[in-house]
């Protein structure tokens, strides 16, 4: 079940979202250099890490779905988001080159239809971020935060669901080895921490990602098998071939 989006709006304005949005960008960043001329499309609760694709991406749009509720964005200018049903995203298909989804894989109850959904609208040569909480991680137990939310992960786990629903993990990356808390001295010693674990002690990062791509001809090839099927099947042949081969079998 998704997080209610006001109180996903206060965890980032809170002195311990803006360190965590901070230490997640820099490895989204780190995956995507450069974006100029890329379509960008966040799902889930995405808004806290695209504004550093604004000066350079083609566009930037935002999809908060309708069980989790949505706010205005950016603050200043013409809205870049919509409330949508997660399992039918108002865009056409291969529309979208680049799509960060946050706070969605791991709340949502249509992770199917969802990722169907992704799929369709994802260019060919799109690329896609998935951010969930580590199952390993001390993030995911703690129910203050929204990563303490929904059904956390493991890296294996994750990357077996992207390629169940027809996606090619490409690079993989982790973030939040700093534990959730509200103590200024620790969040000041968050980048000191995020180096140190980053080195050793990755299985037990808050989060993990995995940027993947589109498995172009999935859907072709898996066509191709279940029509071979049919074809082979008894049940498919002729009445008239089956006729003949009775009579056969009698004489």
């Amino acid at each position: 079940m998704y997080s209610d989006v006001l109180d996903l709006r206060e965890f980032y304005r809170s002195s311990t979202g803006q360190v965590v949005r901070r230490l997640i960008r820099r490895r989204i960043r780190e995956l995507w250099p450069d974006l100029r001329g890329q379509r960008v499309l966040g799902i889930g609760y995405a808004t806290p890490y695209l504004t550093m694709f604004q000066e350079e991406a083609e566009r930037v749009m935002a999809v908060m779905p309708a069980s989790q509720g949505v706010i205005a964005w950016p603050p200043d200018g013409p809205g870049q988001v919509t409330l949508a049903d997660e399992a039918e995203l108002p865009f056409p298909d291969m529309s979208i080159d680049r799509i960060l989804l946050i706070h969605g894989l791991e709340c949502t109850e249509e992770l199917r239809p969802l990722m169907r959904e992704i799929w369709r609208v994802m260019a060919g040569g799109g690329r896609l971020i998935t951010v969930v909480p580590n199952r390993r991680g001390i993030w995911a137990r703690s129910d203050s935060t929204p990563f303490g939310q929904g059904s956390p992960f493991t890296p294996g786990q994750l990357r077996s669901t992207l390629k169940a629903n027809m996606f090619v993990p490409e690079r993989e990356d982790c973030a939040l080895f700093l534990p959730p808390t509200r103590l200024r001295f620790m969040l000041a010693s968050a980048p000191a921490v995020e180096e140190l674990g980053h080195r050793c002690f990755r299985a037990f990062a808050g989060v993990h990602m995995v940027e993947a791509s589109k498995q172009i001809y999935a859907n072709a090839a898996r066509a191709k098998v279940r029509e071979r099927q049919r074809v082979l099947s008894p049940q498919a042949q002729p009445v008239f071939g089956r006729v003949t081969a009775e009579r056969k079998r009698e004489t």
